[in-house]
């Protein structure tokens, strides 16, 4: 499917490439004394089409791949180069996405704590509260997200200023004068503003690290929801205890205390995370040319500010695009739902108290917190061994999305068990090592820095919106069992189990189709740094799927 497609694309390739070219050919004068390289490079894609390639508008690393073409790096200075880059980056990506997970369950510890009897809710007035923030989610990533940040030279920056707006936001909760309209417009906002980490995170990822490193990555940072669930939970907790000691309800000071944190690791990121691997004050110039040097096996590089609509066509007719967006709905509606919900069915379907149900949440931060690393390491390390099958992060993926449809029957049918219903509610924690592969493949799979931005683009729609559609399956007339939103978690995890099968299968096939092509054409030897001539996976002959 993916190569018919390209079959259509490669005259708007060649459109592209002429159009861009018409000025700089007019404007360059030749002589004989002169000697002007090409800035064209042809190759056969994988389809067998000819692809021309305009190095005029490649990658960014593009000219710094010129530079590291000579560069000897020894096993020791690469491991020492990668340490280096998750010591420096990962503490503070780390915590912003603990961060934002706060932000997103603050409002169901705050229900417990009062919110929805100040604000007078009624009816399913609070599954929208829980909707509401993935509206402002869902706009974001239809387009303006790729808009601003592919085309800004400062990606990071504008994280920050994004990061900075969402505490802002976020202490605004508190506001006296807030109302049920005005809480739902401030969700709203608050999505538009948190729109921006998890795709610029991916972006961030496939800059520094080898493809068959970014999953234990993402495994890491993602996993940091945990964390944030952790400490979310323990600082309602201790603030719900001692709620008579301060001038403002006990869920106010919650959302004041998450803002203000929120708008310190802001300004962190504002000073310290580089707009991409060049800028970054903690590298040496050799070192800046070790991580070009390290990422070329990826055929991707640092990412290219022009917008490419041939690339766009190609994302939206990739198969992959659409098995991503219909995993990343399965995956999430149940996520939508319990993110929310998770307190109040401790409070009123499990039957403990509010100082208990807030102490229980601990326990879900705790087994993602360990749990999603933990299937990162072991992904790796079974790569490494190679080990048949489990080489693949895709069936740890699978193996996820099994163990999260026997915590949701264990969840939704386990009537006469408390502590099986528990343990459910638990081992569901560990569920988003499934979406945490999709991010992965996406980051490693998606080729061409545009048709990057677009392939996260759409998938973080589906996950907008999935998240949007969850807190509506928790009927409030169906409390406190909610037995039809747990019906859906069923029926949405064994979707998931299907779709990643098939993705895995079609990733599969492709390569050995891939490989077969290379071996009857014989291998001349790959072009001179087609890995950062901004290609897309269809056109690239080297690029191989990563399973």
């Amino acid at each position: 499917m993916g190569d018919s497609t390209e079959s259509r694309g490669s005259t708007d390739r060649k459109d592209y490439i002429d159009e861009k070219n018409l000025q700089h050919d007019s404007e360059v004068s030749l002589s004989d004394d002169i000697v002007v390289e090409p800035v064209i490079t042809t190759v056969i894609s994988p389809s067998g089409k000819e692809i021309q390639i305009d190095m005029q508008h490649a990658d960014e690393a593009f000219r710094m791949a010129k530079e590291a073409e000579n560069l000897v790096v020894t096993p020791e200075e690469d491991r020492r180069l990668c340490w280096k880059i998750d010591l420096c980056m990962f503490p503070l990506m780390c915590l912003i996405y603990a961060v934002q997970f706060m932000d997103k369950i603050a409002t169901s510890s705050a229900a417990v704590m009062g919110l929805r009897q100040d604000l007078k809710m009624k009816g399913d007035q609070y599954s929208w509260v829980g909707s509401a923030f993935y509206f402002g989610y869902l706009f974001m990533n239809l387009g303006p997200v790729q808009l601003i940040f592919q085309k800004s030279l400062y990606m990071s920056k504008m994280l920050a200023i994004f990061i900075i707006v969402w505490g802002l936001i976020l202490t605004c909760h508190a506001a006296p004068s807030v109302n049920y309209a005005a809480f739902i417009a401030l969700r709203v906002l608050l999505g538009c503003a948190e729109s921006v980490v998890t795709p610029c995170f991916t972006i961030i990822t496939a800059q520094y690290w080898r493809s068959h490193e970014q999953f234990a990555r993402i495994s890491i940072w993602f996993g940091m929801n945990g964390l944030g669930s952790i400490i979310l939970n323990s600082m309602a907790y201790g603030i719900y205890i001692h709620r008579e000691s301060y001038a403002i309800k006990a869920w106010r000071l919650l959302f004041v205390i998450v803002g203000v944190i929120t708008i310190f690791l802001g300004v962190l990121i504002f000073l310290w995370i580089p707009d991409d691997p060049s800028k970054a004050r903690f590298l040496n110039e050799r070192e800046k040319l070790m991580v070009v040097h390290r990422i070329k096996d990826n055929q991707q590089g640092f990412g290219n500010h022009e917008i490419k609509w041939y690339q766009i066509k190609e994302a939206l007719t990739d198969v992959r695009t659409w098995l991503y967006f219909a995993f990343t709905v399965s995956s999430n509606i149940p996520n939508g739902g319990i993110s929310n919900f998770i307190s109040i069915l401790f409070n009123t379907n499990f039957g403990y108290d509010i100082p208990q149900t807030l102490l229980m949440g601990i326990p879900t931060g705790a087994v993602e917190v360990v749990g999603c690393p933990l299937f990162g390491i072991l992904a790796v390390w079974a790569a490494r061994k190679r080990i048949p099958i489990w080489e693949h992060r895709l069936t740890w993926a699978i193996f996820a999305a099994v163990l999260a449809l026997i915590a949701s029957c264990m969840l939704g049918f386990a009537h006469h068990s408390k502590g099986a219903r528990l343990g459910g509610a638990y081992l569901w924690y560990i569920s988003p090592v499934s979406f945490i592969c999709v991010l992965s493949n996406i980051s490693a799979n998606s080729s061409g820095y545009t048709k990057k931005w677009t392939v996260s683009s759409i998938n973080l729609v589906a996950y907008a919106a999935a998240n949007l559609a969850g807190p509506q399956t928790f009927i409030a007339k169906q409390a406190p069992d909610y037995q039809g939103a747990k019906i859906a978690m069923v029926v949405c995890y064994a979707c998931m189990i299907v779709i990643l099968s098939i993705l895995l299968f079609i990733n599969a096939r492709e390569n050995k189709r891939r490989d077969k092509i290379q071996a009857e054409r014989g291998d001349p030897g790959e072009e001179e740094n087609l890995a950062f001539a901004d290609c897309t996976d269809f056109e690239n002959p080297y690029f191989r799927y990563t399973l």
